[in-house]
């Protein structure tokens, strides 16, 4: 019964519930960022390049044999791996900008938060407030 609890004491924590909204947003994410390739970055550089269809280009090693029942096309697709790079580089910019932006937040509000007043300045100040009440 020990385990259960510890489960779900570590399942209750703030952080596995971020990192499980995070996961979910990061899927939904990965979604656009495919559209946004595939659908409108890609084709105006396709048009650029002749009307070439990244995702089609591959090399053939073994082409489909008609005579057999079983298509077998081994290529290596490296135009899908040039539109897989192209959305990594996208989502890295994207990422980039925004922990520039959450870093940026956070030295603004580092250098608008008056420091504290440390412990023995603290208790100096209420001295002098206490002298200057006796007299």
């Amino acid at each position: 019964m020990g385990i259960f609890s510890e489960f779900r004491e570590f399942i209750a924590r703030g952080s596995v519930i971020d990192l499980a909204v995070g996961v979910l947003i990061g899927g939904a994410f990965n979604k656009i960022v495919e559209g946004l390739v595939n659908l409108v970055v890609m084709p105006p550089i396709g048009l650029l390049t002749g009307g070439i269809d990244f995702a089609d280009l591959q090399i053939v090693l073994k082409p489909d044999d008609p005579a057999t029942a079983a298509n077998e096309l081994v290529a290596i697709q490296y135009g899908a791996f040039i539109n897989i790079v192209i959305q990594f580089l996208i989502v890295a910019w994207v990422i980039f900008l925004l922990v520039k932006g959450v870093n940026t937040l956070r030295r603004n509000q580092a250098e608008a938060a008056p420091a504290a007043p440390t412990a023995s300045e603290a208790l100096l100040t209420e001295i002098r407030d206490l002298l200057k009440s006796r007299s």
